[in-house]
């Protein structure tokens, strides 16, 4: 993933602190009914990586069996598949019987949809797109929104439509990169004022080069949240200690459902820190995950950064 990358830049010298906050999110965590117990999905953004053969996979593992050891490891994928390529219903049954009880695919819209047609005159597509995706029946998490990044504060009327387009019964989270959205508090407000009456989900996207989409404004009971780490680098670990410290919080005060899905801009090592991840929700949130075990166990030096002890 490149979204938010950074070159010749020292991170030690980056501001990774978490904000405070928005104060919307606190009204929105306090709206009844609070949630007496938050769910949490936890994975990465591939299964598809030979790679992780020996790492997380078996030794010999084919690649059509990727899936089903990825799912007995994690619970849940941000599933980017469908925004290369139209989904067709026979492959999306495919991979809901590689998976079981309790896993969450969320899918990201096509790029046919948001891209190109910048989500306009998009109701064939749309209908095509939801089809296949009700494949997942119980393992259809929410649907991951991306507008077309040069979709600036002029196009909100847009993106209500279409949200309103939507059927429903379909979660939706969304996320904007282009950084107009950010620049100014009123037009930031209005449109996350917007996703909070359309009930639509609020992603944040933690990159390095992008803390301006590190927002902390949640317009739903519901957290998305898409961490991008840098190789291990030890501000990695740093950076999921105070997110584990946020969610703890969040979840103090109510909160539903957590999904966090683990990025790298070179994802052979997200395995590793998603499983640091999981490891420090259990002790400081309580949560009960498994924690995805390794063919091998990565030994200190064999990533890009020394890892943090």
């Amino acid at each position: 993933m490149d979204f938010g990358k950074v070159e010749g830049t020292d991170l030690s010298k980056i501001n990774f602190k978490l904000p405070p906050d928005h104060p919307g999110t606190a009204k929105v965590l306090a709206k009844s009914p609070v949630a007496k117990k938050t769910n949490f999905y936890v994975g990465c953004a591939k299964w598809g990586r030979p790679d992780w053969v020996g790492k997380i996979y078996p030794p010999k593992t084919k690649a059509g069996d990727f899936l089903e050891h990825y799912a007995k490891k994690f619970n849940s994928i941000e599933l980017n598949a469908t925004f290369y390529r139209m989904p067709y219903k026979k492959q999306i049954e495919g991979w809901k019987s590689k998976v079981g009880k309790g896993f969450k695919f969320c899918p990201k819209f096509v790029d046919q949809i948001t891209h190109l047609r910048r989500l306009k005159n998009t109701k064939e597509l749309l209908d095509e797109f939801l089809e296949a995706i009700y494949a997942f029946e119980d393992n259809l998490g929410p649907i991951f929104l991306m507008p077309h990044p040069q979709m600036a504060p002029k196009s909100l009327e847009t993106i209500q439509a279409f949200i309103e387009s939507v059927p429903k019964d379909v979660q939706l989270f969304i996320e904007l990169r282009h950084p107009d959205w950010y620049a100014d508090k009123t037009v930031f407000d209005d449109a996350w004022n917007t996703f909070e009456k359309l009930k639509t989900g609020s992603v944040i996207t933690d990159a390095s080069g992008r803390r301006d989409c590190v927002h902390m404004r949640l317009t739903t009971k519901e957290a998305f949240i898409r961490f991008v780490g840098n190789g291990l680098h030890p501000t990695d670990y740093t950076r999921v200690d105070d997110w584990v410290k946020r969610m703890k919080k969040w979840t103090d005060e109510g909160i539903k459902t957590i999904y966090f899905f683990m990025h790298q801009h070179e994802e052979l090592h997200s395995p590793e820190l998603a499983k640091y991840l999981i490891e420090k929700m259990n002790k400081e949130i309580g949560t009960s995950l498994q924690v995805p075990e390794f063919v091998k166990v990565p030994a200190k030096g064999e990533s890009l950064f020394d890892k943090k002890k």
